[in-house]
């Protein structure tokens, strides 16, 4: 139930933090990834290690908010596999700034990275998925889908809208057995919240006492998750928005 072998992924962002947790998960499961992003040396590294679990894996340089290179990245993908079956939205981006400090072009940058490259994406990947007869898509939100933060106004606005297409994407393709889920991820060990925790005095200590697990988030704790949404297992469930962060958004 859970075989992903001879099955094709898409990871966007598939390069570290979030992104290459899930892309583990997939290739452990018998998947070929694809790793889609940008720095082509940190992609290298991140294929070589999927080698190593078994995945033929391979990168591919693309721009999310390009669409010219979106589908490009689709086309070489089914050049090269035959197929797609699963797409995984993870690239994003994040400018911390409250709503009065933020130029219209950091708004912009923030919501085309996060927001239209995950339209775009899954756009690109529908005829495939429905000529092969059906396939998964997985986007990845926040808990700010959920919560409010001064500092993320735009990030915020992308991740909850985000949430909203998954469910719009979820309801149209149904009928053509492409489930679209939704993963938000709580307060996750990565490059970027190691940043924020250097640039918000005391984050570490709240996200500590707030979360009932007790500890932040591993890459690693993403890999069961990707695999089951990527598999027959999850095949009667579409349109969702699944937290995975150890109790974050259950406690007061």
């Amino acid at each position: 139930m859970f075989d992903l072998k001879g099955r094709v992924a898409i990871v966007t962002g598939g390069n570290g933090g979030i992104g290459f947790g899930m892309a583990k998960g997939l290739a452990k499961a018998g998947a070929r990834v694809v790793v889609a992003a940008r720095n082509e040396q940190k992609s290298s590294t991140a294929v070589r290690e999927l080698k190593a679990l078994g995945s033929d894996a391979f990168a591919l340089a693309v721009d999310v908010t390009d669409e010219a290179a979106v589908q490009t990245m689709v086309d070489e993908t089914v050049r090269r596999c035959g197929r797609l079956d699963i797409l995984v939205n993870n690239a994003g981006i994040n400018i911390r700034k409250p709503a009065h400090e933020m130029p219209l072009d950091d708004w912009k940058q923030v919501i085309d990275t996060n927001l239209t490259s995950v339209f775009v994406c899954a756009r690109a990947v529908y005829p495939h998925m429905k000529r092969g007869g059906g396939g998964k898509i997985i986007n990845i939100g926040s808990m700010l889908s959920i919560f409010g933060a001064s500092f993320a106004p735009a990030y915020g606005a992308s991740k909850g809208g985000l949430v909203q297409l998954t469910k719009s994407l979820a309801v149209t393709w149904a009928p053509e057995r492409i489930q679209v889920n939704a993963i938000l991820p709580g307060w996750i060990d990565t490059d970027l919240t190691q940043r924020a925790r250097q640039q918000l005095e005391g984050l570490n200590e709240r996200v500590l006492a707030r979360t009932p697990a007790g500890r932040w988030g591993a890459i690693d704790d993403f890999a069961g998750i990707a695999v089951f949404l990527s598999s027959a297992a999850s095949d009667f469930v579409t349109g969702t928005a699944i937290p995975v962060d150890g109790g974050y958004s259950t406690q007061l």
